[in-house]
């Protein structure tokens, strides 16, 4: 688990390692989604039964189906206690019906217990994940129907290796979290420069792999400067937050299409695989939409894509220095439209001007950015 880089992969590790230790043919982690009061299957290994797969898409149980989840899964320990796994069998032992709690260390769930039948398992072992003080979710580990069936020393040690699960899940969700606030910028929640630099650096590979198109939007917010000086610098922030939430919503226009937020007042959308045009045309309505905020100027718009004859280009700065050269005309000119490198011009000497996408807008009404 320590290996693992998302909470999936730790997951994975997890559910290999406990159906291991306990000699168990089948394991599987499940998160509880407190606000959805579901059971959500993250991972199953092992022998498969029908309709169950290693990543399930859509895997999940109603909780009021497991009370225990919410009652002896938490309340038990709510006063001091310890959380304690238990044991299922798919039939009753010849004594009776086996004991339950975790004294006896079985418990008694029709669900679970039809289940078992249904998948040609015998017997299985259910214990708390537990991450501070609340129930995270549980691990099962099931064996064979005929193999010999869990008992107290098997759920004492599914208790502690619950426990082991819950450290390496908390490790994962800690450099999650670390690599989240790493990429993201924490104003606008839109990734940062050092995650477009990375990701422009990985497309630019495939580029020169198999010619993969790769283009850059660059942005720069009007008015900001002003919106600070005469407003205050909270209505500022709130600016820049709105026009996050349009860039984020035209870059959702193509997929894998990234937002971020340069820093100050500059932004960028980059693609990787869609045509030029296609990333003009969501150029296009980013600079209509971010035209029909209350507050700002509207936004000057750079496009530079390798799609386009802008010559070789080995290197993110070349693409960022293209993209800006036409950001800066679109802001020189106060262009409503977004501004593109190399629609004309040799290869080797790319000139920008005004992207030639059809004009969406008609009339003498023809909208174009507060002066």
């Amino acid at each position: 688990m320590a290996a693992a880089h998302t909470p999936r992969e730790s997951a994975h590790a997890a559910a290999l390692g406990v159906r291991q230790a306990l000699g168990g043919s089948f394991a599987a982690i499940s998160k509880w989604e407190r606000e959805l009061g579901k059971l959500r299957v993250l991972v199953n290994v092992g022998e498969l039964a029908d309709g169950e797969e290693e990543f399930p898409g859509d895997e999940s149980y109603p909780v009021h189906e497991f009370p225990e989840i919410v009652d002896f899964l938490h309340e038990q320990w709510a006063g001091g206690g310890e959380p304690s796994a238990w044991v299922e069998r798919a039939e009753e032992p010849p004594s009776g019906p086996a004991p339950t709690g975790p004294e006896g260390g079985g418990c008694v769930n029709p669900q679970r217990v039809a289940a078992l039948r249904r998948r040609g398992r015998g017997c299985c072992v259910v214990a708390p994940i537990v991450l501070h003080g609340r129930a995270w979710g549980e691990l099962y580990v099931a064996r064979r129907t005929g193999e010999q069936v869990f008992g107290r020393a098997d759920a004492d040690f599914a208790s502690v290796l619950a426990a082991v699960t819950a450290a390496g899940i908390a490790q994962t969700e800690r450099l999650a979290e670390a690599r989240r606030l790493a990429f993201t910028d924490s104003l606008t929640g839109l990734a940062n420069r050092r995650a477009v630099d990375m990701r422009l650096d990985e497309a630019l590979e495939l580029h020169r792999g198999d010619g993969t198109v790769v283009s850059l939007v660059v942005c720069d917010l009007n008015g900001l400067k002003r919106v600070n000086d005469s407003r205050g610098h909270a209505v500022g922030d709130r600016l820049l937050e709105r026009f996050g939430s349009v860039l984020s919503l035209c870059g959702a226009m193509l997929p894998g299409m990234l937002a971020a937020r340069l820093g100050g007042d500059e932004f960028c959308l980059l693609a990787v695989g869609p045509p030029a045009d296609e990333v003009v045309k969501v150029a296009g309505e980013l600079c209509d939409r971010a035209g029909e905020l209350d507050l700002g100027e509207g936004v000057a718009v750079g496009v530079a894509s390798t799609g386009d004859p802008i010559g070789p280009v080995r290197s993110a700065r070349r693409l960022f220095r293209l993209a800006d050269a036409a950001q800066y005309k679109a802001k020189a000119a106060r262009s409503g439209e977004p501004v593109v490198a190399g629609r004309h011009g040799g290869k080797d000497d790319p000139v920008v001007r005004l992207a030639d996408a059809p004009d969406r807008r008609t009339g003498p009404e023809r909208r174009r950015f507060r002066r």
